[in-house]
């Protein structure tokens, strides 16, 4: 069976993603992106009415592939494993796609439109809430409270995984957001939720 080509749209798009990895700390030009293409700018304008949009596809990308993931997580294991799993997601995620994960620290985003920001915003206060949402019903089915409140545990999580990504950014993409990851968490898991019998 013979592999479906990708249309121009796909094409357009991969295109952007493999230049924002392959240029780190770069700001990628329409103007170039059609010559990778291989077409011309105006041909660009026909898939995508702006560079904005172009972007924000990729975004959407971003969404569609974790969220969609996040939703067959919650639905087994218990809260512990949820949470692993969760950020495990996004950091193997991010490193199987270097250049669009520019666009989850901002990096690719200087100069683009306002909107572009609010959407990134939008992702990491929606894992965010995630989080707290799992760590919150452990303690309706599991009996299980945390150390701190749930909003407070949720934001720590996200900010480790934040940090992980923006070391890999930062180094040109050679610090892997997944690296030594299993003996971090082993670190952090045991203080998420109190121990059996511990004081309130």
């Amino acid at each position: 069976m013979t592999e479906k080509k990708p249309s121009r749209k796909e094409q357009i798009l991969q295109t952007l993603a493999y230049m924002l990895e392959a240029e780190p700390g770069g700001r990628v030009t329409t103007s170039g992106l059609a010559r990778e293409v291989g077409v011309s700018e105006s041909a660009l304008y026909r898939h995508f009415p702006s560079k904005a949009r172009m972007l924000e596809a990729l975004i959407e990308f971003i969404e569609d592939s974790v969220f969609s993931r996040i939703n067959r997580i919650i639905s087994e294991g218990d809260a512990l494993q949820q949470v692993e799993q969760i950020l495990t997601l996004i950091l193997a995620f991010t490193e199987r796609n270097p250049g669009i994960t520019r666009l989850l620290t901002g990096d690719a985003l200087t100069g683009e439109n306002e909107r572009l920001r609010q959407r990134i915003q939008q992702f990491y206060d929606r894992v965010e809430s995630q989080l707290k949402q799992v760590v919150r019903d452990a303690e309706f089915r599991e009996g299980k409270r945390t150390r701190a409140t749930p909003g407070i545990t949720a934001n720590l999580l996200l900010s480790v995984v934040e940090g992980r990504i923006a070391q890999f950014v930062r180094s040109g993409f050679r610090a892997r957001p997944a690296e030594d990851w299993h003996e971090q968490w082993a670190l952090i898991a045991p203080m998420i939720f109190r121990a059996d019998g511990e004081a309130l």
